[in-house]
């Protein structure tokens, strides 16, 4: 008989991600490992351009009264779920990536001269705002959402983790420790706060999306 593959996705799944893993044979553990929750917030000093560098972001600014008045604004954005939830509210996204230090390098190099507000979360990457600074483009940040770290200790056996963000390996690690478990990851940051943890086994999906992590975990084990 064969061993059954078990695997933890470390952030909670839709019922179609689930039943995809399931179908393939491998039991699957899922627990939130960090929460993000919307602020308070307030929306003056908007400039002409708006970025966005994740879902939550697009969720707390849908949220805010004066929301409409920004569709008006060009968009800048990361990842394509992203970009989608902006056009189908309205948003006029003109330029998205699927990492943020390659959208800070297409505004650093083709709109230098605009002015942008960045609206972020309480855990965001350095990257993007330090390259803006570097190359002295006017921008301001907003911050409209928090994530804070729900750590759980895992006692059953892992054969693999699914990493959707570098905050999600920060609360595993508290617990937790990784040996020969297969990490699966969303993108290249997230792999990176994985290696700065001495992890070895580590898989990067070829598209950042949740359903391209679950599709190299099943082409993983069923191989």
């Amino acid at each position: 008989m064969t061993k059954l593959i078990n695997i933890l996705s470390t952030k909670k799944l839709l019922p179609n991600q689930k039943q995809d893993i399931l179908a393939a044979n491998i039991s699957l553990i899922i627990e939130d490992f960090i929460e993000t929750k919307i602020k308070n917030f307030e929306l003056s000093k908007v400039n002409d351009n708006l970025i966005f560098t994740s879902q939550n972001a697009v969720q707390s600014i849908l949220q805010h009264p004066k929301c409409d008045e920004l569709k008006s604004k060009n968009v800048f954005s990361v990842g394509m779920k992203t970009k989608d939830l902006l056009t189908e509210n309205g948003f006029n996204v003109i330029a998205y990536t699927g990492y943020a230090s390659d959208l800070a390098e297409i505004i650093s190099l083709i709109y230098s001269k605009e002015s942008y507000t960045f609206f972020s979360g309480n855990l965001r990457r350095d990257v993007l705002p330090n390259t803006l600074k570097e190359n002295g483009i006017t921008f301001n940040e907003i911050e409209v959402y928090e994530t804070n770290i729900t750590s759980k200790k895992i006692k059953e056996k892992l054969d693999g983790i699914l990493f959707f963000s570098p905050s999600g390996v920060e609360s595993y690690f508290k617990l937790n420790t990784i040996k020969e478990e297969m990490c699966f990851c969303i993108g290249e940051t997230t792999a990176e706060a994985l290696e700065n943890k001495k992890v070895k086994n580590i898989i990067i999906a070829e598209k950042p999306s949740i359903e391209n992590v679950i599709d190299e975990v099943i082409e993983y084990y069923n191989n």
